[in-house]
């Protein structure tokens, strides 16, 4: 199977590419700095650091996810209110992903990545403090604007500085950080939370990653590949319209937001689930649940093995294949088949995640940072909307209703998928010369 994603075949970044033409560059990029690798002095400090910012990033981002049963009973709000405390967040952070992109353009992927990270730990040692869930609300959705400047910054810095071999690989043990986030943030809000209030679970989130945050501002490589330019507002525009009328490029995002609807359905909705009969479990234990996601963080490193034995296209049908089995799983009464099946979603959301997302950073010759952020955009969005309607699913038709909602959406991944999949048959006999 050719390298394609979800269809047409997919263009290797070129090392000499300009990282974006929405920017006037005051000087050539320099074409003789060597690229990260394996290997290579800085690439440890690289991983080490950007895998600490997507800790700190995913253990903010998702901080009230575990403890939406306590906070919808302190305020007296219904489960969809509460399920606003992390939309909110999400929602946000789409929103405000590629207008920083862009920002990161003229400022550096460095500089962007590090005041995101200090605004969004700044919010978060206020967010305990929120006096009504509006207020809750409110913060969060800041928080979720500031670290809109990560994600994307973090992928066009990648682009730009490790070698286009290492790049699936390098990505990967960034999205492996943000599953480690999601798991530590999630476990440690548990636990706390019941010894001592929900509100204290989120000041832990809040130190914690204040310290991931000190630990990448002194381990993260200065950029060597980038050049600063001036801002084109009509560049960004018309580079923004390409990424969209690039129908690859297009499935890319429709596939991350897909599957990333599943995961904020389900693991939006889990708590309130293992909290009621017949399972019962007290607040602690259902936030030591989030240790499945480990296996996300194996599943998301291995993403490039993965596709360098299925291809792409393989690799997304595996991916999907096993995330809906988990879905199906999970609407066992038995606690052991639910856990599986929550390692199943995990395991295959984040493989089909790494594979779309690094597969966007390689597809973009220019617009890169635009390229990423739309993908992220798309992504977060996918979260917001997964977690608010399951969370009206669960409240209309209980759990069945949110796992029929993921399934919906994995068959729109196995529909964009196959469509991909007859586009890039339908191109290589095109190119096969007519014999009689």
């Amino acid at each position: 199977m050719p390298p394609a994603d979800t269809g047409a075949s997919t263009v290797v970044v070129d090392a000499s590419a300009p990282s974006s033409p929405v920017i006037t560059s005051r000087a050539a990029a320099p074409t003789s700095v060597e690229r990260l690798e394996p290997g290579r002095p800085g690439y440890r400090k690289m991983s080490f650091a950007l895998f600490a910012a997507g800790v700190a990033a995913f253990a903010l981002l998702y901080s009230t996810q575990a403890l939406l049963p306590a906070i919808s009973a302190s305020y007296g709000v219904s489960a969809g209110q509460a399920s606003w405390t992390v939309s909110a967040a999400t929602g946000a952070l789409a929103l405000c992903v590629l207008p920083l992109s862009a920002l990161s353009e003229r400022f550096g992927r460095r500089q962007m990545m590090t005041a995101s990270l200090t605004v969004a730990v700044l919010v978060g040692m206020m967010v305990p403090f929120a006096p009504s869930i509006g207020w809750l609300i409110a913060l969060r959705a800041v928080q979720g604007a500031a670290l809109a400047g990560l994600p994307a910054s973090a992928m066009a810095y990648l682009a730009e500085e490790v070698r286009p071999k290492a790049l699936i690989a390098a990505i990967g043990l960034f999205v492996a950080g943000n599953s480690i986030g999601g798991m530590s943030g999630r476990i440690l809000t548990g636990w706390v939370a019941q010894a001592w209030g929900w509100r204290a679970a989120l000041a832990a989130v809040g130190l914690l990653a204040v310290a991931c945050a000190v630990a990448f501002h002194f381990l993260i490589p200065k950029a060597r590949n980038f050049t600063p330019g001036t801002l084109n507002p009509k560049a960004l525009a018309k580079t923004v319209a390409t990424h969209l009328g690039n129908p690859l490029l297009v499935r890319l995002y429709a596939i991350g937001a897909l599957f990333m609807t599943v995961f904020g359905a389900v693991y939006t909705v889990i708590g309130f689930r293992l909290v009621e009969e017949p399972f019962s479990l007290p607040q602690g234990i259902v936030g030591s649940i989030f240790l499945v996601y480990l296996v996300g963080t194996v599943s998301s490193a291995a993403a490039g093995r993965l596709v360098a034995r299925l291809g792409r296209r393989g690799a997304l049908y595996l991916a999907v294949s096993t995330t809906a089995a988990g879905l199906l799983l999970s609407l066992s009464e038995s606690l052991a088949a639910v856990l599986l099946g929550l390692v199943l979603i995990t395991a295959g959301f984040f493989a089909g995640h790494a594979v779309a997302s690094s597969s966007v950073s390689r597809t973009a010759t220019t617009g890169r940072a635009q390229a990423s952020a739309l993908y992220q955009s798309a992504y977060y969005l996918g979260s917001s909307a997964g977690g608010t309607l399951g969370a009206v699913a669960f409240h209309a038709g209980g759990w069945a209703a949110t796992v029929a909602l993921g399934l919906l959406a994995v068959i729109g991944v196995v529909s964009i998928t196959l469509y991909g999949t007859r586009v890039a048959r339908a191109e290589r006999r095109a190119l096969v010369p007519a014999t009689r």
